[in-house]
Parts: structure tokens; sequence; C-alpha cells
């Protein structure tokens, strides 16, 4: 038996060109219950596809731990690390996320106040917004009239310590209804992306990487990320720019001495392109808000120099010119034409490859309309791999 596949329906606001290979629904299958035959199925699209859709969906905690672990059995515990988010009260994370008692990796995320919900008596949850993250802000007269911003783009990932999960399951339980809104830049483009009320944003990874010029191709081969230890910690007093991509440099992260205990030889250092296992393609994968420097490699031998950046290597440990450079290689993925505004429906799986895209937290909910999702990614057994040597002399 062969699972079916269909595309996802795209908004009109996007460059279909760009989507022949991105995102799936899978039908005519259970997720709760695949066999092994069929998780295969399932296990290779979503590395061809980057996010699946299952619509209609009953799936209880334990089964959607038990889907998520079985993209990467030896995965254990969530991507933050069990209750880790919520004991540390410094992090931007804590108010975002409840621990389902009896699953401890799967999180309850969503908005308004819900009861009696898989052993928690009551759960106060909040959406994320950016008027609380954001340097800047839409006025409360713009949010009346649906203006709204991203949030934070952003893999799943505890970026220190663990490895970044390779899946993350979110399942839509409870979903308010309510008109669409606009999402704006707010960058000086003009940029604004019609989106579905509280919808999820996903760009993909290997657009990010493919629509680089040549030069900054080659710098995104040769590059690798060291994040900030602790990084929701470290970047909680800082504010984020209007795009939700990345950090303003104001200095106002947090002091390293003044973070939880931390030891250097744990802190992620990951490459900036990621190989898909499956497909060998190269995507595009940085935090920008947790990244604190960038270690260049020189170019390898034989390359051109002409109009290469940084030919003979370099380590760049100067916060603004980090984000600076990651900003100009990611921004033009996250333009309108290059996003998925996901159209949430109750009962919804979106299954995505979190090594794979990147995705934000979109708009605004009111007090009064609740939002109920359980969301599961498990810190992963292993780090993902970079460009290969070949790779690197292909683009370099």
């Amino acid at each position: 038996m062969a699972i079916e596949l269909v595309p996802l329906p795209l908004p009109a606001s996007a460059d279909a060109s760009k989507f022949t290979d991105f995102g799936r629904e899978v039908r005519g299958v259970d997720p709760g219950s695949l066999s092994p035959e069929l998780f295969e199925q399932v296990k290779d699209a979503l590395y061809k596809h980057d996010a699946l859709l299952f619509r209609d969906v009953r799936l209880t905690p334990e089964q959607q731990y038990a889907l998520t672990k079985a993209f990467d059995p030896e995965s254990e515990s969530y991507g933050h690390g069990n209750n880790k988010t919520e004991s540390t009260k410094k992090s931007i994370l804590h108010p975002d996320l409840k621990t389902i008692p009896r699953v401890p990796q799967v999180q309850l995320i969503g908005n308004g106040t819900v009861y009696n919900h898989e052993g928690l008596a009551e759960a106060m949850l909040k959406h994320p917004s950016h008027t609380t993250f954001h340097k800047t802000r839409v006025t409360p007269e713009d949010e009346a009239k649906g203006i709204t911003r991203f949030y934070r783009w952003h893999i799943d990932a505890a970026l220190y310590d663990l490895s970044p999960p390779k899946v993350t399951t979110l399942y839509g339980i409870h979903i308010p209804k309510g008109s669409h809104q606009i999402c704006r830049y707010d960058d000086g483009t003009g940029d604004e992306l019609e989106v579905p009320l509280g919808t999820t944003a996903f760009v993909s990874g290997k657009t990010m990487f493919d629509i680089l010029p040549k030069e900054l191709k080659s710098l995104a081969v040769r590059s690798k990320v060291r994040y900030a230890p602790h990084p929701y910690v470290w970047m909680a007093p800082a504010h984020a720019m209007p795009t939700g991509l990345g950090i303003e440099s104001e200095g106002l992260e947090l002091p390293l001495s003044e973070l939880p205990h931390w030891e250097e030889e744990r802190r992620k250092v990951l490459p900036v392109v990621w190989k898909n296992p499956v497909t060998g393609n190269l995507h595009f994968q940085v935090h920008p808000c947790g990244a604190a420097e960038l270690i260049v490699d020189p170019l390898p031998a034989g390359a051109t120099r002409e109009g290469a950046l940084y030919p003979d290597g370099a380590h760049i440990t100067e916060l603004k010119e980090v984000r600076g450079l990651l900003y100009k290689m990611q921004r033009p993925a996250i333009a309108p034409n290059f996003v998925y505004p996901h159209d949430w429906r109750e009962n919804d799986l979106v299954l995505f490859h979190n090594r794979g895209v990147l995705h934000s937290v979109v708009g605004a909910f009111t007090k009064e309309q609740v939002r109920a999702f359980h969301q599961c990614n498990l810190a992963a057994s292993d780090d993902p791999t970079g460009p290969t040597e070949e790779q690197v002399k292909a683009y370099a």
C-alpha cells in the first residue's frame, strides 16, 4: 500500500515555481497507527517535501510522542530538555510552553485558559506576540485593524548541549475562528503578506540557500555558527527586528557571567547549511536570534578569489557583523512569495522537517480566543551534517 500525497494549497501570494517540491497533504492513513512500511513512506516524504499535513486526525499525546520518536528512535527528551524551559524563568520560552504531565515530551501551547486538559486542571496559555519581543511594534490602532507581524523566525532547538530535533509535530486541537490578518514586515521594503489568523508560517531552507548569489553561497558552505550558551536566556532582555528575523544589536543581551551555569564545550557549533539525508540538498538552517559567532573556513584550493568574501577564512565575533551577514543571507527567503502560511483547521496534524525549514508564529489573539495545540520535538541523537567536501568545492 502506498500513501497518497497531494500538493498543499498555496496562497495567491506564493511563487508556485518555488513550491514544486515543498509540502504535501497525506491522505488515507492514520498517523497515529502507521505500519512500519507506511511509516518509512511518510519518513521519505517528509525529507523530500519538508512539511506534511494530515487532516481530521485524532491523536493522543502518547501517539504523538511515538510518531515523533520514530524519526529518531534514539531520541528521548523534549527538544529543549524536559521541563527545562518552564523551570528557567528568565527564558523567553517560559510563558509559551506547558508540559503534558504524563508525556513530558509533549507541550501544550496556544492562547487563553484551557481546563481539564490531559491531566492539567487549568492551563493559562499565552500566544507569543511581537509586542513583547520586537524593538518596535504595530500601533494599537493598526493592530485593531488586523495588522500584525512575524514573531520569531526559528528552528526548534535548544542550541546548547542538545542536538537540534529532526522533526516537529504540531497538532491543532482547538482553532479559534477569525478574519485574516496582514503581516507587515516594517523594514522599509513595503513587504506585507495576508495570513490566516494564527497561522504558522514556513519557509524552505533549501530555497533560502538556492536563491543566494554566488558569493553568499560560497560564504554559507564555508561557515559554521557558534551559538550563545543558554541562548533563550541570553537573548531575553534584547529586542527583535521587525521582520522577526534576528535580534537588534543594542548590547542588551544578558552578560555570559549572568547566565545559568554553562560550559564552553557544550555550546553548539553547527554548519550554516545542513545536508538533507534523503535528497542530499543543502538547506540554510540558522536560528538568527541565538547566533553569537561565525567561523568561516578559507576558500578550498583552486577556488577563484574574485568577489569572494573572507577568502582566507575568518572568526567573526562582533555581534552586529554576525547578525548583518546572516540577515543579508536569510532575508530574501522570507519575502512574501516564498512563505507558506498554513491555514489551520481543527484536528490538523503538521509534521515538518526541523532541519529543512524555518518557521514563525504569526498574529495576535484576544484573551477570549482559546487556542490549544500539542507540540512535540525531541533532541536528536546526533548533530546535522554540513556540506560535503565536493559540495564546498562546487559552491565556493
